[in-house]
Formats: C-alpha cells, structure tokens, sequence
C-alpha cells in the first residue's frame, strides 16, 4: 500500500482535539516567504487532513459493532484496534485479540473486515498483531 496515515486506538480520545501546534503555527508566520528557503513550509501536504480523519473515526464507529461474545464489549472499547491505515486503493486495520487462542477469531476478523469495508470504497485488509492484550488498556481493572 502506499500514501498510508496511520491511527492508533489512544489517538481516539483526542480526535476532537487534532489540530497544529501553536508554535509551529506562529514560526511559519515570522519566517520569510522566500523561494529558496530551505525550511519553507509544504503547500503539497496539510498538516492536518480533515476528511482522512472524518474517515477514520467513521471506521472506528462502525467497529463499534463487534463485539467479543466473551467479554460482552466492542473491539474499540476493548482497545483491540490498535492502529487504521487508510490508502487510496486498500485500508489495513491492525489488530489484536484479549486471548491468543480466541475461539472467536474468525468471527471477529471478519466482522472487523465487512464493518470497514461499510465505510471505505476499496479492500479492507485485517491484521492480527502478535502484540498482548491488557485489560487495563481498556481501562479495565479485574
């Protein structure tokens, strides 16, 4: 894949918040705007993409469905959604599970797989990630 921006699930909380750092905003503003400056601020890519990030957060919505029969609560809540990355022809959603023998793997792999591709036009692709889960991620205490 390529042109990919990368999600991870803590970046969820702060979607609200997304937005340019004021110091950077007020050293682009003091700097000169000369042809040859080698620091000179890229009009190609923006510092912040509104629809990418509407898309994503569109994503972790309908995500919002798959629930782990188990434990009774969705991927996202879970923290099981570890990281979405959008491109133009096929979106790749990384992922984990809460056990790495989850007889509901398949399942889930799937749902997580037909929840995205609800929102996106193209390909989704699910990866499991051989990462641990801790319910403490989730902000769960047992």
């Amino acid at each position: 894949m390529t042109d990919l921006a990368e999600t991870t699930a803590p970046d969820v909380a702060a979607a609200a918040a997304d937005a340019p750092p004021a110091a950077h905003a007020q050293a682009s503003a003091d700097a000169p705007a000369t042809a040859d400056a080698p620091n000179a601020p890229s009009a190609e890519a923006p510092l912040f993409d509104a629809e990418r990030r509407a898309t994503e957060l569109a994503i972790l919505d309908a995500l919002r469905a798959v629930v782990d029969p188990e434990i009774g609560m969705n991927v996202v809540e879970l923290a099981l959604i570890k990281q979405i990355l959008l491109g133009k022809d096929e979106t790749e959603v990384k992922m984990i599970l809460t056990t790495p023998f989850c007889p509901y793997a398949g399942s889930m792999i799937q749902q997580v797989k037909e929840q995205t591709e609800s929102v996106v036009d193209h390909p989704v692709k699910v990866t499991l990630l051989a990462e641990r889960w801790d319910p403490r991620d989730a902000g769960l205490m047992w």
